[in-house]
């Protein structure tokens, strides 16, 4: 038996017959691909099968996600957790094997992908994740980090634009332990990729400073196992650049439906699965695999334990040799936080300040006591105030080919690859990641920060310049519909605080928790107030009060808070008695007991304003059908912004007389 070739048909066969039995998902990938993923586990990829998070293992990332059966066969035959019995039981609820890798849900996906690029982006997360820890804790002698990120794409990856935002990044910070492979197939689901997609990929790469090699792997022989072996040793041998392996290859191989789109997201069918077996040879019935092809597999894994023996070894004697240093590595792995109370000034505040400066303040304090946090901002640092400052006792410095431990990212004007991106380095272990860019532009970031959610990282997104307070720029750079669109976002923490406590508060929140948080943030001076602070944790509570039972609610978030303690002021005159309540947070405000809930937002009491200078969606559970609701109904102009709130009547006036017409709705 030639048990290199029989372990490849396998890897075609059982995720073709994976993808028959569900009637369902994506043969042509896996077919096509099954000598790179052969080849990576087999030779080069350094994992533990008995230890799927060895700090020091690599990272496979699959970007072209449509393509997971090719994870979950690689899974299954090299002992990673996968049985027959789950690919049996590919795409049905509740399995191992769902349609797309999915991160945290099964073993081995270092990162969920399926919506094309992705993957990409946050692969090179973990490479500079990688290379920032590696300058940070290695010593001669002890590389204590040490281990490559590979992932494969196909043209829809490269088709995606962030594909060129994170790449371009790559490139520019020289990161030579990211190997790409590029399943280059030339078909897509319309047909040839000629019909949209026609540029020498290697040129791009090339100017983009990549190693670009090639390898042929239409021949389905152990040469073209021998050639990707030695490209894969160039790529590992080239330092100061990333590398991209250009594959060509047959997606469906050995189907009568090769080199055509209709291998390439449907199941072959009963007929061709027939014929694909005659014509690789492959004499077992469906779900059955030579006991040679697990035997020879299982090399691979005793070959990554015994590198994970040999590292524990090597990080004992680092321990001793650096106890301050391996102490703070180990740390860092586990994700250990300070205690937030203990952090002196943490919720002090001397002046009115806009809530990115204090955030500014808040990030910096913070970062004084975590080591693992890092993060940047999309060309946007000196408005968005979300840069690291060096101190007399800590230099943070700037992340570059230079200089890869420094704590500042600069992603460029990347906006979409840069939420990607961290969420790899999130992913990678070791970091407390956060990235930053004008509230508007996180349109630009939504995909990514759907994936944060999906996957419970606790990356923050610092979002400044949040509403029509950002005057002069105008409508293309007021939010209006963003904070709604965040807030649908399940498993996603908005945070749009009233001052500087609040803001303190939402950053401890973002910190503690196992979800994204955004940030929503003022460019404008807002005051600080006596009554703020943690109780912000709790997402709404009362900011003020009055005596006895109030007649009506009014209720906001963020610079409108302002308004609304003027407005109780105003009413106060009028005998009219109003609470204040501060909502930063929805999401977390519906976390909390009923009992809470009732007291903050008593439910007999239906007189409400509800303030806040973006859509009124947010607001209607909240307003109840006697309450009022002052937002935006449509897009912002071009102003100063002191105007623009008078103009869109975001003023006292305004909130006390739709307080006296829903208290007059209840009568």
């Amino acid at each position: 038996m030639d048990v290199q070739k029989t372990t490849i048909n396998a890897i075609r066969m059982l995720a073709a017959e994976t993808v028959e039995k569900a009637k369902s998902g994506h043969p042509g990938l896996p077919m096509g691909c099954a000598p790179i993923g052969y080849t990576l586990f087999q030779y080069f990829l350094k994992f533990n099968p008995e230890n799927l998070k060895w700090d020091n293992r690599d990272r496979f990332i699959l970007s072209a996600g449509h393509g997971s059966a090719l994870d979950y066969v690689l899974f299954h035959l090299y002992g990673m957790g996968i049985t027959m019995d789950d690919l049996k039981e590919f795409r049905q609820f509740g399995s191992k094997t769902p349609g797309h890798p999915e991160y945290g849900h099964t073993a081995g996906v270092e990162t969920t992908t399926g919506p094309l690029g992705q993957g990409i982006a946050n692969a090179v997360g973990m490479a500079i994740a990688e290379a920032h820890l590696a300058a940070k804790y290695n010593r001669p002698g002890y590389k204590v980090v040490d281990h490559y990120t590979y992932a494969l794409c196909g043209d829809g990856c490269l088709e995606e634009g962030i594909s060129y935002e994170a790449c371009s990044l790559a490139g520019t910070l020289g990161l030579g332990k990211l190997i790409l492979f590029y399943d280059d197939n030339e078909i897509s689901i319309e047909g040839n990729t000629d019909i949209a997609f026609k540029e020498n990929v290697g040129a791009r790469f090339a100017a983009q400073n990549w190693q670009v090699l090639h390898v042929n792997l239409t021949g389905n022989s152990n040469s073209d196992i021998v050639a990707l072996s030695k490209a894969i040793e160039s790529a590992k041998e080239r330092t100061d650049k990333p590398s991209v392996i250009i594959c060509k290859t047959n997606i469906g191989f050995g189907s009568p439906l090769q080199d055509t789109a209709s291998c390439h997201g449907s199941p072959l069918g009963a007929e061709n699965l027939k014929k694909t077996k005659e014509k690789l040879g492959w004499n077992y019935p469906a779900f059955e695999c030579p006991e040679e092809v697990y035997e020879h597999c299982k090399d691979a894994g005793l070959t990554g334990a015994r590198a994970e023996l040999q590292w524990n070894q090597l990080f004992l004697e680092y321990e001793f040799t650096y106890p301050e240093l391996a102490a703070e590595y180990k740390a860092v792995m586990e994700g250990k936080l300070p205690n937030f109370d203990e952090i002196e000034g943490l919720y002090e505040f001397a002046k009115p300040m806009a809530t990115r400066q204090t955030s500014a303040q808040v990030l910096n304090k913070l970062a004084a006591h975590i080591p693992q946090l890092i993060g940047g901002s999309a060309d946007l640092a000196p408005s968005n105030l979300s840069d690291m400052k060096d101190t007399d006792k800590t230099t943070f410095g700037h992340f570059s080919a230079e200089n890869y431990a420094g704590r500042n990212m600069h992603f460029g004007i990347r906006e979409h690859a840069m939420a990607a991106i961290v969420n790899g380095m999130q992913l990678h272990g070791g970091l407390q990641t956060y990235c930053a860019t004008f509230f508007v532009f996180s349109d630009y970031c939504k995909p990514a920060m759907r994936l944060s959610a999906l996957m419970g990282l606790p990356v923050v997104y610092i979002m400044t310049h949040d509403s029509i307070g950002v005057g002069e720029d105008g409508p293309t750079h007021q939010p209006i519909e963003q904070l709604i669109m965040l807030r649908s976002l399940p498993n996603m923490k908005v945070y749009r605080p009233a001052d500087g406590k609040e803001t303190a508060a939402a950053w401890v929140s973002a910190l503690k928790g196992n979800q994204p948080t955004t940030l929503v943030l003022t460019r404008q001076a807002l005051p600080q107030y006596k009554n703020s602070g943690r109780a912000a944790l709790k997402g709404g509570y009362i900011l003020e009060d009055c005596e006895g039972e109030p007649d009506v609610l009014l209720i906001g978030s963020g610079s409108e808070v302002e308004l609304l303690v003027k407005a109780k002021e105003a009413l106060a005159e009028k005998e009219v008695k109003a609470r204040v309540i501060s909502m930063p947070c929805v999401e977390e405000f519906e976390k909390q007991p009923p009992q809470y809930k009732e007291k903050v937002l008593p439910a007999t009491l239906k007189a409400r304003v509800c303030v806040e200078a973006g859509s009124p969606y947010s607001w209607y559970k909240y307003a109840g059908d006697c309450g009022e609701i002052i937002a935006m109904e449509g897009f912002g102009a071009s102003d100063p912004a002191n105007k623009l709130f008078a103009h869109f009547v975001f003023t006292v006036e305004n909130v006390v007389a739709k307080a006296l017409a829903s208290i007059e709705k209840t009568k």
